[in-house]
């Protein structure tokens, strides 16, 4: 049994800012908002660069996952965190549905993940992409 210590959700958003994923964007019904005040930004618009996937060790439902977005012409970028399972809210549900995965994340068919269904899941967070 390994003793890794997992990446916390401030930890892999403070990693992903490091890397240039600056701009924190939030749901609304049209898409996403940049904190900023870009927006809306329609899901379509953007690629999900990496998926980081969290679940409370103690607790099933406490589930939440970490976008890496970039936009199509390469202008923003930034993360989208949101509740996952049942705890998803509408708005964040129907931007999870309209997310592209980048290239990094695409594997043969059928065995590619979804953003909204990752395949891995453990204590901790999970990393894809």
């Amino acid at each position: 049994m390994t003793n890794e210590r997992m990446e916390t959700l401030r930890e892999a958003i403070a990693r992903l800012e490091s890397a240039g994923f600056e701009r924190a964007f939030r749901p609304i019904r049209d898409g996403l908002l940049e904190l900023d005040g870009e927006g809306p930004i329609p899901p379509e618009d953007l690629v999900v660069e990496e998926v980081v996937r969290f679940e409370g060790r103690s607790d099933p439902e406490d589930q939440a996952v970490l976008f890496a977005l970039r936009s199509q012409d390469g202008r923003l970028r930034g993360t989208f965190s949101a509740s996952y399972g049942t705890q998803v809210d509408p708005d964040s549900a129907a931007v999870i549905q309209g997310l592209s995965l980048g290239p990094a994340d695409r594997r043969a068919p059928g065995d590619r993940a979804r953003p909204n269904a990752p395949n891995r899941t453990t204590g901790g967070s999970t990393r894809s992409g």
